[in-house]
């Protein structure tokens, strides 16, 4: 068992999207609900943020031109240096927002959705392809999560929250096929959120609740555990120069001014397990 440094204030409400990216400088994260994208400078401490003008969801990721792709309320849209460059229409009415998400090895950026009342199976999976079209994957979610892919590209890990699993699906001609269980998280305190795949087939995830991102070998078993100094930790992703680094968000919502100071900061431990670089969106 290890335990995560706090290296921010309490820079966010709703930290979430954790992803570590040299190209870009490192570590980016979203303020989810106030709709904006941070980033990390680690020599500093600081944090600087980038305002997108709608809730964002938790998943920003590099474009192999330059810029960085990100799923709005319920829209994609491609930001370049100069700001936002192209949106998608929005994909659908009602209360419903997008909510996690992840760029496949085609470089096609996948996002699930969930409810503002997270209501049991109103949410789907979207996907942006590469000729900019939007394709409905699947539905009958509530609450899509973390969801991130093997180093081989044959498997792609998944966390619809309220069923306490962490899910792998079968990558087939690009799709994903054959969902099943891969680990169960037992009962008790946190709620499985945001994850990381690392190069070993590991399987990190943020616990909502738990103070903690527990480490699942390729086995299902459970590995390891990191503690976090905030009981609501959101994601969790593997950076620094050898990958090595793990980065947690937290997030203060429905918290009183008063509670638990360092929620909403963001959190580091090494743990000694390489990660995989994030995967670029292709537009």
């Amino acid at each position: 068992m290890a335990t995560a440094e706090q290296i921010t204030d309490s820079v966010s409400y709703h930290g979430e999207g954790a992803v570590w990216n040299a190209g870009w400088g490192g570590l980016k994260i979203v303020d989810m609900l106030a709709g904006a994208v941070l980033s990390l400078d680690e020599v500093t401490g600081t944090v600087s943020r980038q305002e997108v003008g709608s809730p964002v969801a938790a998943a920003v990721r590099p474009r192999t031109r330059g810029g960085f792709v990100v799923a709005t309320e319920r829209e994609f849209a491609l930001f370049g240096a100069d700001g936002r460059e192209w949106a998608s229409a929005p994909l659908w009415d009602g209360p419903v927002r997008f909510n996690e998400g992840s760029c496949d090895p085609q470089g096609r950026f996948l996002c699930g959705s969930m409810s503002y009342q997270q209501e049991t199976g109103a949410a789907s999976m979207w996907r942006l392809n590469l000729d900019g079209s939007t394709s409905r994957l699947f539905g009958d979610l509530t609450v899509s999560n973390g969801l991130g892919f093997d180093q081989s590209g044959q498997h792609a890990y998944y966390v619809d929250t309220p069923t306490r699993r962490i899910d792998v699906f079968d990558v087939i001609d690009g799709e994903l096929v054959d969902r099943r269980p891969f680990v169960h998280v037992e009962e008790g305190p946190g709620n499985p959120d945001g994850l990381h795949v690392d190069a070993a087939g590991g399987v990190w995830v943020a616990l909502f609740g738990g103070s903690a991102v527990h480490h699942y070998g390729p086995d299902g078993r459970l590995a390891d555990v990191v503690e976090v100094g905030a009981s609501q930790v959101t994601s969790c992703t593997l950076g620094g120069p050898d990958l090595t680094t793990l980065y947690a968000t937290t997030s203060r919502e429905n918290l009183e001014p008063g509670d638990e100071p360092a929620a909403g900061a963001i959190f580091r431990a090494e743990v000694g397990v390489t990660g995989l670089p994030v995967l670029p969106c292709a537009l």
